[in-house]
């Protein structure tokens, strides 16, 4: 019997990924495993931290005494051996600590909280007794922590010995529960009971009948009421009379998306497939069949039936007695793709993503643990669901950036995706209408199998492209957000009955406020960026930190009255949109609109009940969408993206107008696709218009070998913040000359310089960019830089590592 066990705890300003060790007590021996959560004291005095156990060791190995470990908090793991497995590689990887990495992959509710306890351990005067601590032994600090006077007693109890603080850790998981009801009588019991009722005692005399039914099983009084038609008081007659017992049921909080889920008894036929999807589906099951973890790219125009491929390879792993996993790239996708899997797999089906309450994602998250769902489909951290016996994982979308996590652990999803393929032996189906360029190498060198769907499966030709010089447009017309061509085809669709969907890359009402006295743009406190106008709450806002101010009434520089807007948001198009086409029904779906909890699911069904003519949003509404009625799709601003110091700016334009473009003429009805843009000659812009992805990939490739970035070079990025600018720059500067001194010749190393948006939430930023195709010293130096900087040499400096940034801004 293991008598120790190595403890990654959760101490965030010393973290590590070394483990402790903790002497496991006789009592607790039979119930820690690996993957459970514990208590254990840390460092001097009473402290208690929650930590993983992560692995179990024999006694004899060591010598010395240890400390024990206090509690456990669950009764079997939350952290099956394959998600450990996946946790050590992930810190590895991503040079993060490994604690984040264990956190990354649980619901909100199963990371716990840190409560502060003072206790009485001796004698106290009765006024502070009665006074501070209300009659009690003990109380809770944040309860007192701002006010002075009780503070003050309290440090003098202290010193005095009176009173003790301990750190005590709560566990917030908490099931939801229903009230539910148990006969406490047999039947016969039951039956003695209907002798002694009087004759018009209907009511009851049902329940006494319904008792026997159910014998000794729990029902939920809800189902009991409907089952029955007796009202609630009647079973409260009942639980006075001794007949029945009430206890609580424990039930599943169920997503938005899930609702009205079809029974098993009603799913949707798998369609027809025509020859390019079934050669597809052919080879997926052949891999799923064979355990074989091989990577495809299904690359698939938009509309050529990606979806009904994912669904029959998915009926195929669970034909197989196997779990399936699939992933989307934005939770605006989510309604939509979700619908479609449930009425094909019905009850099997679990969602998971960042806009479900933290109850509702821990109760899907236990139905996925538990074995009572067979397929999951969410945005990035699904990746983490903790199925078993998987057999297929799919990514559609696969080139997106959403797939890569911003913050520690930065993650990208794709590469996780792999390696739990590889540790189920099941294979992983990368799917998108324009691949990344760096998956699309990968299949040229079949390091990847290439699947293609070139053509739709409405069998219509892809919607043609008309690309409009709103240069001209300016000259000819003066401002405006619309050109003449897209205000007649606009017009056009409305006197056809048809939908149409604009997309504009910004949220908002304007980009920036500008003083035409003194050219002061109005900025964020915080940030070096300037605040955007949002004309529904009338304010002044920051999308990076928060900030919010009134709109000035003049300048807060030079006190002009001379304010003017500049740039285009999505707020401003509607407006101008509802004075162009007064009659036209407009929808706007942008962060803005789709704060609120299930509002991109109604804006979507409301736009698919044909209750609007027009869906105005951001890149959001640029993929995944399929709506049978859009005829038209108009791009405002393509080249919005193209200007940005970003290597990857010229893929992400392709990327979105080749996916915008394919939600036009889906169904019967011939589509149309208009582009706006300054710049009209751009390669990117131009690729797009003959929806040629070859060509693009090829000039792009090109491009990217000449100027030494992925896919030819692997890349890294490390950030140092601090809210003085000269530490966070003295801070990277030593960075820098450890990376020179340790790390080939042959590497390049761009910096250190200010990030692009220098400033952000009173915070400077200073970077460092690594190119390299092959150093055995990097990946050692990293992570001893990542060590060091929880060393008090780095006091207030933060610093992150990131590889295969997606953006160096």
């Amino acid at each position: 019997m293991p008598e120790l066990a190595q403890v990654i705890v959760d101490v965030p300003t010393m973290q590590t990924n070394q483990p402790y060790t903790y002497q496991i007590p006789p009592k607790l021996e039979k119930q820690i495993q690996v993957g459970v959560r514990v208590i254990v004291p840390f460092g001097k005095g009473k402290r208690t931290v929650q930590g993983f156990v992560v692995a179990l060791d024999n006694a004899s190995q060591y010598e010395g005494e240890l400390k024990p470990i206090q509690a456990i908090m669950d009764l079997q793991p939350v952290i099956n051996p394959e998600l450990m497995n996946l946790s050590k590689w992930l810190a590895d990887t991503t040079y993060s600590f490994w604690i984040s990495c264990l956190y990354t992959m649980l619901p909100n509710l199963l990371k716990a909280k840190t409560t502060r306890i003072i206790r009485i351990v001796d004698e106290v005067d009765e006024h502070v007794a009665f006074d501070i601590f209300h009659g009690r032994d003990e109380l809770e600090m944040a309860a007192v922590q701002e006010k002075p006077a009780i503070l003050s007693k309290l440090f003098k109890l202290q010193k005095e010995g009176k009173i003790t603080i301990e750190y005590q850790v709560e566990d917030r998981a908490k099931a939801k529960t229903v009230t539910g009801i148990r006969s406490l009588l047999n039947f016969e019991q039951l039956e003695d009971e209907r002798a002694s009722l009087h004759a018009n005692a209907h009511a009851q005399n049902r329940l006494l009948s319904y008792l026997q039914s159910i014998g000794s099983q729990v029902v939920k009084q809800k189902d009991a009421e409907h089952k029955t038609g007796l009202k609630a008081a009647t079973f409260n007659q009942g639980q006075q009379k001794g007949w029945l017992e009430k206890t609580p049921v424990e039930v599943y909080r169920q997503p938005l998306a899930m609702q009205g889920t079809p029974d098993d008894a009603h799913l949707a036929a798998p369609l027809q497939l025509n020859a390019d999807q079934q050669n597809a589906v052919n080879q997926i099951n052949q891999a799923i069949d064979n355990h074989d973890p091989k990577v495809f790219l299904l690359q698939g125009v938009t509309g050529s039936g990606k979806t009904e491929v994912y669904l029959q390879s998915i009926a195929n792993a669970l034909q197989q007695g196997k779990t399936a996993l699939m992933l989307v790239p934005e939770i605006s996708l989510t309604p939509q793709i979700v619908n479609r899997v449930r009425r094909r797999f019905g009850s099997k089906v679990a969602v998971l993503h960042s806009s479900l309450s933290n109850g509702e994602r821990y109760d899907e998250w236990r139905r996925i643990e538990r074995g009572e769902a067979q397929v999951v489909v969410g945005a990035r951290s699904a990746v983490f669901a903790p199925l078993t016996n998987l057999g297929l994982i799919i990514l559609d979308e696969e080139h997106e950036s959403s797939y890569k996590q911003d913050e520690s652990p930065r993650y990208q999803a794709r590469e996780v995706a792999k390696w739990r393929g590889k540790y189920n032996q099941a294979p992983v189906v990368l799917g998108s209408a324009t691949p990344s360029l760096e998956s699309r190498a990968r299949a040229v060198k079949n390091v990847y199998h290439l699947l293609r769907l070139p053509h739709r499966v409405n069998k219509q030709e892809l919607p043609p492209i008309e690309v409009v010089d709103m240069r001209d447009e300016i000259k000819k017309y003066g401002e405006s957000n619309f050109s003449q061509k897209l205000l007649t085809e606009l017009n056009d669709r409305l006197q056809k009955n048809e939908q149409s969907i604009l997309m504009l890359n910004r949220r908002g009402f304007s980009s920036f406020m500008m003083c035409r006295d003194c050219g002061n743009v109005l900025k964020c406190p915080n940030c070096d960026i300037s605040l955007t106008l949002h004309m529904d709450t009338r304010t002044m806002k920051c999308h990076y930190c928060g900030h919010e101010e009134p709109i000035p009434r003049e300048c807060p520089n030079c006190h002009s009255h001379q304010i003017r807007y500049y740039g285009t948001g999505t707020e401003k198009v509607e407006q101008e949109l509802h004075q162009l086409l007064p009659q036209a029904r407009i929808i706007r779906m942008d962060v803005d609109t789709t704060r609120r909890k299930g509002m991109h699911a109604k804006l979507l069904r409301q736009f698919g009940q044909h209750q609007a003519d027009i869906l105005l949003g951001t890149q959001m509404i640029a993929k995944g969408l399929d709506f049978p009625n859009v005829t038209l799709v108009g791009v405002l601003n393509a080249d919005t993206g193209l200007g940005l110091p970003d290597f990857r700016a010229s893929e992400r334009t392709f990327d979105l107008l080749s996916q915008v473009s394919g939600r036009a003429g889906r169904a019967n009805k011939q589509g149309e696709v208009i582009i706006q843009t300054y710049n009209p000659d751009h390669y990117a812009i131009q690729d797009a218009k003959m929806h040629d992805y070859e060509k693009f990939f090829n000039q792009e490739m090109m491009l990217r070998r000449q100027a030494s970035y992925p896919p030819y070079y692997y890349t890294v990025r490390l950030m140092a913040s601090h809210p003085e600018e000269a530490k966070a720059a003295r801070a990277m500067a030593d960075i820098y000359g450890r990376l020179k001194q340790g790390l080939l010749s042959s590497t390049v190393i761009l910096g250190p310089t200010p990030r692009a948006i220098a400033r952000m939430k009173r915070r400077y930023y200073y970077q460092i960019v690594i190119k390299y195709k092959k150093d055995p010293y990097l990946h050692q130096l990293l992570f001893d830089i990542l060590q060091d900087t929880q060393s008090r040499g780095f006091k207030d400096v933060q610093v992150s590592i990131d590889p295969d940034p997606q953006y160096f801004m």
